[in-house]
């Protein structure tokens, strides 16, 4: 250690030196406070050397031998400033530091060999600036200035560095000047901005940026000044410096800028000064529609060194308080009318050009400069008309300033807006005139860029006017696009240039329409009841399509009435939660844009396990009456019904019928033998469910001591003839029921068609059915053809014969057997079969009596009033109706007859009501027609109409038939059943026993007529004699 002698000084400047180690101060190094070493050859730190200065606030070993600082180095010392700067440092231990963390405000380590920077290597919670430039750094990582909050200056000039990492300063809070000038920095992004909250100046010049990322100054609110300049950008894109609201000072001179967007300076609400110089910039003045305007508080503008030909009035549109312009080193040609005037604030204003057209359109120029005082400042000279080349603008006198020739192109055709369909090809023209023979430039700009690979023709000729062919020559330039995508789309510019300036046409748009197409098309669905649906559509196409939902044709969906549907436009998913039997459906997923629109179908299926509609409900009833057992199933699908008796299959006789798919068990003329427990048992593919009905018969003494009659059928049996009238009742009810509802559905569906062609949201002319009708309409026939079919009989005995009851007419099968079924599968059928109403029939009698079983006529059983003894009526026997008119006579048919009647009973008769009231036509009631002797009470072999019974038919005893018994009889009135399921199910309900017997005419006359509401009636009948 070398040991200098030295007086008390509180500073110590040694530098120069051939120092090699830190010397000895003896005595007066607790008096140093100061100790400069620069110059000298020290190659070592030691912390024993140090420790002596206990006073030492600042040490300067700059341009030393030192290469390395290890751990340790410094010894605790109240040390403020330290320079070691031009040395070989280039390792930087942890910890090299760390004695000196309270109290270090400055650190220079420039110039040194440093090419890799550690993370939180600097543990100086009170440095204040840190100058780490012309090291060789390539590339700052996350958190590398870590625990450093008091810094305010960062300098990095000359590292070369290329890539700052996210959250490169981070931790800089108090951050305020960071330099990073004369590195290979290509873009700048918020990633390693992040954290500079309170930085004011920013010095990015001399890299080689070429973009700046969207929101990259998220983080940099609090900016001032900030140097771009010097780096390779060549474009401003809208946005470019959103989020700088702040700033004064932005300097983007000696780049390549050529395209500056709309919007480019939105944001810079407070900028002051504007530094634009030797950039590319040319159509951004000559061309846009106030480029600047967003700068309102703007005040200075460098624009020198550009490719400005021409100034227009809308170049510097928004600058009011402008106070200095540069646009020397411009070559401008031309500068329209009042350019400047709207600056009323210009103080200064800098132009130096030579190639000014001094035409008509230049004459108010030099008047206005000179008085607001910018001559000194412009130095203009013309370059046409030839007589004043080269002479200034001041020097032209106001005569001299004429229109002759436009040598300047001038637009003649502008391009047009286009639409066009994907894939075709398209075509923009543009022309222009101009008299001067200069060379003429073409092309072609697509959103204010230039179209460098573009398919262009040009062409040029002479105009002509009168006959006589002018000096000005035209020129048409063509664009050519072929195929064209949704890339093509944009706005098409056409640019004419010559010596004397450039000219641009008007932009024309072009719109690119393609037809949707679906990327997620709707499957068939079928799931459970209560589960969630879930049906996806999606599709691309140009301009985007848009997506909506019908189901079954139109716009009801009970799943939205009900809010459980849930439609997720971002995901392209229809959701139905919950799902119920009434979601089953259709569903037609559309996709429309204005090219077309598409669409696809999915069908919904909800299956669900068996179940009973309705509780099964035991039943009682009388010997010889009916019974009708109902089993009313739901599910889906429909589940197939199977009846057993006491655990035993049912074993199926002439007396047993099945109505609505086997829901209705009807036992006619019923037995003791019938009594037990039926078990109705319902299966469809989810399950199985079962359920008991029990069967009483109450025994009836009147059933086995009852009279029989005499007639051309046989015995007539008192119970028999109940038995019968009630499948006939329940027979026409179905019928009635089933034409009923299907003219209500009829008119529903045609209404709602109406309705969605109106308000169809696909806008087609035609709106089709859905192919999924809801089972309750098919099965009635509503929307479906007639089907006829054979199916198997639940008790496995034989086939039922199945056929629709289409038409209002009731066509009645048999089985196998000669048994009549009155299933036709309909549930309205199974209504009706518990609802009786009287209605049309069409079928041979025998379908429905049995032979032997002719009811008794009695009043209340009867509507004609005539005697069962009737003559048959012509008529072709394949007609189902009858003529028009409401009364008609009819005449007997000739010919013998059959012993049995009924076997050539012609299967077309037709069961009718009279117009009115329930009697006999006048002419009828006080004649008898008949050719010889009446005979009342014994019927004829042939029926012009059937009589049928309304209502639940009294339980009586047999009565025999005799013409003495002829009397004339008047009954009140017959009650019509308000409880239909009552009056078939309810055995007490008995009316009492008629003592006398009704008289009948013997003619009857057929009516269209049908029944009327009313629920009483008057029954009245005459003697026939």
């Amino acid at each position: 250690m070398q040991q200098v002698t030295v007086s008390f000084l509180p500073c110590r400047k040694l530098n120069n030196n051939e120092f090699e180690t830190i010397p000895d101060f003896g005595s007066c190094s607790g008096n140093i406070s100061a100790l400069i070493l620069a110059n000298n050859k020290i190659s070592k730190i030691s912390p024993e050397q140090l420790r002596p200065l206990v006073a030492l606030e600042t040490l300067d070993l700059g341009n030393n031998n030192l290469v390395e600082v290890r751990a340790g180095a410094f010894p605790p010392l109240p040390l403020k400033n330290l320079y070691m700067n031009n040395n070989r440092i280039s390792v930087l231990e942890h910890g090299c530091f760390s004695n000196l963390s309270s109290t270090l405000l400055v650190l220079r380590l420039n110039r040194n060999r440093l090419n890799f920077i550690p993370a939180k290597i600097f543990q100086l919670p009170s440095l204040q600036h840190l100058d780490l430039s012309r090291n060789r750094v390539r590339r700052i990582e996350g958190l590398t200035f870590h625990g450093l909050h008091t810094l305010r200056s960062l300098r990095m000039q000359r590292n070369g560095i290329t890539r700052l990492m996210d959250g490169a300063f981070w931790g800089l809070s108090n951050m305020e000047v960071l330099q990073l000038e004369y590195n290979n920095l290509t873009e700048v992004s918020k990633g390693w901005l992040y954290g500079l909250l309170t930085l004011q100046q920013l010095h990015l010049a001399h890299n080689a940026i070429s973009r700046i990322k969207p929101d990259a100054w998220e983080f940099c609110q609090r900016l001032a000044e900030l140097d771009l300049s010097s780096n390779q950008l060549a474009r401003l894109e809208e946005g470019s410096f959103m989020g700088l609201s702040v700033v004064e000072q932005l300097s983007i001179g000696y780049n390549r800028v050529s395209f500056i967007a709309d919007g480019a300076f939105r944001g810079l609400s407070h900028l002051h000064t504007l530094d634009l110089k030797y950039n590319e910039i040319s159509w951004t003045i000559e061309d846009m529609n106030g480029p600047f305007s967003a700068l309102n508080n703007l005040r200075k503008l460098f624009l020198q060194g550009n490719r400005i030909r021409s100034v227009t009035k809308k170049s510097f549109t928004g600058l009011d308080l402008l106070e200095q312009l540069d646009l020397s080193n411009n070559a401008i040609m031309s500068i329209q009318g009042n350019a400047f005037s709207q600056m009323k604030k210009l103080e200064e204003l800098h132009l130096n050009t030579s190639s000014l057209l001094c035409d008509c359109q230049l004459k108010w120029f030099p008047q206005w400069v000179a008085e607001h005082a910018f001559q000194p400042l412009v130095n203009a000279s013309c370059a046409h008309p030839q007589l004043l080349k080269a002479k200034s603008v001041f020097a032209v006198s106001q005569d001299e300033f004429v229109c002759d020739d436009f040598p300047k192109p001038q637009i003649t055709v502008q391009p047009e807006t286009q639409s066009a369909i994907k894939g075709t090809n398209v075509t923009f023209v543009c022309s222009a005139a101009s008299s001067s023979d200069s060379p003429m430039t073409f092309a072609w700009k697509k959103d204010n860029e230039i179209l460098n690979d573009a398919e262009i023709h040009n062409q040029a000729h002479l105009r002509s006017q009168g006959g006589e062919v002018s000096q000005v020559t035209e020129y048409t330039t063509t664009l050519q696009l072929r195929h064209v995508e949704s890339s093509s789309e944009g706005k098409y510019q056409c640019v004419i240039s010559n010596h004397f300036g450039s000219t641009y046409s008007a932009k024309a748009k072009l719109t690119v329409h393609m037809l949707p197409s679906f990327t997620k098309m709707p499957m068939d669905l079928t799931i459970r009841a209560g589960a969630t649906a879930r049906l996806e559509c999606a599709a691309t196409g140009h301009p985007t399509p848009q997506i909506a939902w019908q189901k079954d044709g139109g716009t009801d969906f009970p799943a939205a009435r009900e809010r459980r549907m849930h439609v997720m436009p971002s995901d392209a998913v229809f959701f139905i939660v919950d799902v119920k039997t009434e979601d089953i459906g259709v569903y037609s997923c559309t996709a429309q844009n204005t090219a077309g629109a598409i669409s696809a179908n999915a069908t919904l299926t909800v299956l669900e396990t068996p179940s009973f509609l309705r509780p099964l409900m035991d039943r009682t009833v009388a010997k010889g009456e009916t019974a009708v057992l109902q089993c009313i199933a739901g599910g889906s699908p429909p589940p197939r019904l199977n009846w057993t008796k006491d655990d035993s299959p049912l074993v199926v006789t002439e007396r047993h019928f099945f109505a609505a798919g086997n829901q209705l068990l009807i036992i006619v003329d019923a037995a003791e033998g019938d009594a037990g427990t039926y078990t109705c048992e319902m299966s469809n593919p989810l399950g199985t469910e079962r359920g008991n009905v029990r069967l009483a018969i109450l025994p009836n003494p009147n059933c086995d001591s009852g009279q029989t009659g005499t007639g051309v059928l046989g015995p007539v049996s008192g119970s028999e003839e109940d038995g019968w009238t009630t499948v006939g009742i329940v027979i026409i009810a179905v019928v009635c029921c089933v034409v009923g509802t299907s003219l209500v559905w009829v008119v529903i569906i045609y209404h709602t068609r109406r309705r969605n062609e109106d308000c169809s949201v696909t806008n087609t002319d035609e709106t089709n059915l859905p192919a999924d009708i809801p089972s309750y309409l098919s099965s009635q026939g509503t929307l479906a053809e007639r089907q006829d079919g054979y199916v198997p009989s639940e008790s496995g005995s034989n086939h039922q014969y199945l056929s629709s009851s289409m038409g209002g007419f009731y066509m009645q099968p048999k089985d196998m057997n000669g048994l009549c079924q009155l299933d036709t599968g309909s549930e309205a059928d199974m209504e009706a079969a518990i609802d009786p109403l009287l209605c049309h029939y069409q079928g041979p009698i025998s379908s429905l009596l049995r032979r032997g079983n002719l009811y008794s006529q009695e009043p209340t059983d009867t509507y004609t009033g005539c005697a069962a003894d009737q003559s048959s009526v012509c008529r072709d026997s394949y007609s189902a109706t009858l003529p028009s008119s409401k009364k008609r006579d009819y005449y007997p048919c000739a010919g013998s007859l059959s012993s049995d009647p009924f076997e050539h009973m012609s299967p077309g008769l037709l069961m009718q009501l009279p117009i009115g009231g329930l009697h006999a036509p006048p002419h009828l009631q006080n004649e008898c027609p008949c050719p010889g002797e009446c005979e009342c009470g014994q019927p004829r072999l042939f029926s012009g109409s059937y009589m049928g019974t309304f209502g639940k038919a009294p339980w009586r005893p047999q009565q025999e038939l005799y013409p003495s018994l002829c009397t004339s009889v008047s009954h009140s009135g017959v009650t019509l059943h308000e409880n239909p399921y009552a009056a078939l199910d309810t055995d007490s309900d008995r009316e009492e026993d008629l003592s006398r017997h009704p008289t009948v005419d013997l003619d009857s006359s057929v009516y269209d007529q049908p029944f009327s509401s009313n629920s009483h009636r008057t029954l009245s009948s005459q003697p026939c004699s």
